[in-house]
Order: C-alpha cells, then sequence, then structure tokens
C-alpha cells in the first residue's frame, strides 16, 4: 500500500493496525472469518470503476462486457454449487437480499413470521426496530425452554392461527440443524411460502454437511461472507418461476448499480467453494465447534441445547453474575475476540446479555484443529474465571499471540 500510505497515511495507520489485530488475535465470531488473498485481490480491482445498472447482457450503461463476464461466473457457479434454479449476485448485504425476497411476495400490512431475535433469530426477521418490524405484521417464533430448540409444533399452532403469507426459516445464533422439511409441511397447512436464510450455515449447506433448504423453499437467501468466507455482500436463490418478479424488486426496486468488484469477489469465493479442499475446511469447522463446545462443557459452562451440531455455540451464563457484556471484555483484552449475546429467555437487554457467541470459521481458516480447540477453549474457560485479573489477560494475550503466529492467515504481510 505504497500510494496509501502517501496520500492517506491515518487510513493507511488503521488498516495496518486492523491486519495486526486480526493476525495476533483469535477471532471467533461466528460470522466472521478471513478471505483469500485470491478474494481479496478481486475485491480491489478497477471494476468498482465500472456502473452497471441491470443485468448481465441487459444494462442500462454502455462497456459492461466484462463486468458481465464476472457476474456470469458469480451466477453460474453458485447455481452449481447449491443446486439452485436462479440466482443473484447483487445484493449488497443479507438484510437487502431478504429485502428483495419481502418486496417480492409481501405487501405493507402483510403477515408474516420469522425467528424472535432473542431466541437466535435476526433483526432483519421481523424486529420490532427492523424495516420488517415496522411494515409487516410479524408473528415471532422461537425455541421450546427445555429443548432450546425450535419448536416445531408451536410454529405450526402459529401458522395455523395467523395464515401468513411468509415464513421465515434461519437464524444469526441457533447451534442446532434447522429442518426444513418440517417447515415445508407447516407453511403448506397454512398457505404460506418460505423464504430461508442460510446466512450463517451456507457454506456448510454448500457442502452437505447441513441440511439444505432448496428443495423446499420458494426463496434462499444467503450472505457470501461467514462460512462461505466471500467478501462481505448478499445473494438470493429462487425457484425459476419467481426469477422477474425477484430481479425488479432488487433492481430497480431497492437498489441501483451493483459493486461489481465485489461480485467478481464473489465469483473468485464461489470458485474456491465447489473445490474438495473447501469441503475439508467445512467439515472441521464442524469437528472443532464439537471439540470446543465439548471443553467449554467440561470446564463447566452451560452451552443453549447443550452442544452444537453446525459451526457457532451460545453459552449461557445465567447460572453466574457474569454478564455477556462482561465476558466480551474481559476476552478481548485477553486476545480472544467474541460478541455478547442474548440466550433464550434472556432477562437482561440485548446491551448486556446474560451470553457470549462463539464461532470457529475464522480459526478453522488459519489451520486449527481440535487440538487447538481445546486450548482456545482453556484461555476462555481461565480468562472468565479470572474476571478482573488484569494481568492474568496479559499473559493470555502474550499466549495468544504465540498461536496465532503458528498459523498464520495469509503468507506474506499485506501492510
Amino acid at each position: 500500500m505504497k500510494r496509501l500510505i502517501d496520500v492517506d497515511p491515518e487510513i493507511y495507520n488503521a488498516i495496518r493496525k486492523e491486519t495486526e489485530r486480526e493476525a495476533y488475535t483469535l477471532e471467533l465470531i461466528a460470522s466472521e472469518n478471513f478471505v483469500s488473498e485470491a478474494v481479496l485481490e478481486a475485491q480491489g480491482c478497477v471494476m468498482t470503476n465500472k456502473y452497471a445498472e441491470g443485468y448481465p447482457n441487459k444494462r442500462y450503461y454502455g462497456g459492461c462486457q466484462n463486468v458481465d463476464i464476472a457476474e456470469s461466473l458469480a451466477i453460474e457457479r453458485a447455481k452449481k454449487l447449491f443446486n439452485a434454479e436462479y440466482v443473484n449476485v447483487q445484493p449488497h448485504s443479507g438484510t437487502q437480499a431478504n429485502m428483495a425476497v419481502y418486496f417480492s411476495v409481501l405487501k405493507p400490512g402483510d403477515t408474516m413470521m420469522g425467528m424472535n431475535l432473542s431466541h437466535g433469530g435476526h433483526l432483519s426477521h421481523g424486529h420490532p426496530i427492523n424495516f420488517t418490524g415496522q411494515m409487516y405484521k410479524v408473528i415471532p417464533y422461537g425455541v421450546n425452554k427445555e429443548t432450546e430448540t425450535i419448536d416445531y409444533d408451536e410454529v405450526l399452532r402459529l401458522a395455523k392461527e395467523h395464515k401468513p403469507k411468509l415464513i421465515v426459516v434461519g437464524a444469526s445464533a441457533y447451534p442446532r440443524f434447522i429442518d426444513f422439511k418440517r417447515f415445508r409441511e407447516i407453511a403448506d397447512e397454512a398457505g404460506a411460502m418460505i423464504m430461508a436464510d442460510i446466512a450463517h450455515p451456507a457454506g456448510l449447506v454448500a457442502t452437505g454437511l447441513h441440511p439444505t433448504p432448496i428443495p423446499y423453499a420458494e426463496f434462499v437467501t444467503t450472505t457470501t461472507h461467514k462460512t462461505l468466507r466471500g467478501p462481505r455482500g448478499g445473494m438470493v436463490m429462487c425457484q425459476e418461476k419467481y426469477a422477474k418478479v425477484l430481479d425488479k424488486n432488487l433492481f430497480p426496486g431497492i437498489q441501483g448499480g451493483p459493486l461489481m468488484h465485489v461480485i467478481a469477489a464473489k465469483a473468485v469465493a464461489l470458485k474456491e467453494a465447489l473445490t474438495p479442499e473447501f469441503k475439508e475446511y467445512q467439515n472441521q469447522i464442524q469437528k472443532n465447534a464439537k471439540a470446543m463446545a465439548k471443553r467449554l462443557l467440561e470446564r463447566g459452562f452451560r452451552l443453549i441445547s447443550g452442544g452444537t451440531d453446525n459451526h457457532l455455540m451460545l453459552v449461557d451464563m445465567r447460572n453466574t453474575e457474569i454478564t455477556g457484556k462482561d465476558a466480551e471484555e474481559a476476552l478481548d483484552k485477553a486476545g480472544i475476540t467474541v460478541n455478547k449475546n442474548t440466550v433464550p429467555f434472556d432477562n437482561r437487554s440485548p446491551f448486556i446479555t446474560s451470553g457470549i457467541r462463539i464461532g470457529t470459521p475464522a480459526v478453522t481458516t488459519r489451520g486449527m484443529k481440535e487440538k487447538e480447540m481445546v486450548k482456545i477453549a482453556d484461555f476462555i474457560a481461565d480468562t472468565i474465571d479470572n474476571l478482573k485479573d488484569e494481568k492474568h489477560h496479559e499473559k493470555t494475550r502474550k499466549t495468544v499471540r504465540e498461536l496465532c503466529e503458528q498459523f498464520p492467515i495469509y503468507k506474506e504481510r499485506l501492510v
């Protein structure tokens, strides 16, 4: 970044510090990952200069012949990866992917169902402060208090009672597999459509390690980062019969020009996801999550639903005086990045919370395996056990850095 350091040293230094933070701390936020050098190169390319309103071979601007290649490749690769009938790769984010679907099938005031945020759902699935909660009549569903897994019988009861036009299936903090077939049966009984949001487990879904919603849902949305390990962005898959209405509601409905440099990077990540190595990587994510969960349970922590099937776990600290905020701050001092998170039936505010969410995609990208997960679980447990001990956190941070240096993210320093 020789030019950047001369033009804007303040931004250069912020990037340099972020590069060091990622290199020398443990990234355990379940929604984060590290892209490849190839994805970074594509996202930083000259396609950022190009306006390309419309779709490949149907643009409102001239000079789109090369960006058309990038978008067409992204679409074909996504269709192959997920066995999807139709794909739109233009959404700038997962929430905008969801918005495009809502605008395609709902009108303001229509009824929809989505998973309660405090039970593991997402803001864009109907939370009152989100546009979804303001535009639509939202019926939330959640988990059973005893099992802490989705209460399908209650979902069916609510669906039959309220007759939603759309049922949103998916979560941002749910550690178990989702039964998409059961949701299809519920939707059919209620006369509803399904939008499955697989932003979190997309990489696992793509490689057959998590159930796929493709045969059961009219629409499937995802982000392209998280387990899919691409650039930050969104994507919508749908049945062919909904292609025209989806495209129209995305552009010109809610977006203008697509970000062609990001779409190029999406294409690269999707190509990487079609390799055997990517499936091995996803398999290791699951193994690592199970190993970490097992060790945390051995260290006396309580996990929502008792463990994990996917890439994340939710630690419930309601049996202690420690809040999620306390744990997040202490772990940050120790060089371990997690996020505070509400747990089902939480009585604390979302700014404090009673839990923390932990995920394994980013540390797995570094090449860490089960042995390292046990070490990291011990780091977490020891840090929380010594919550107020600044010297302990400083010592742990040094140990964490030593571990990170054994598993570099990139072959060369990027700054």
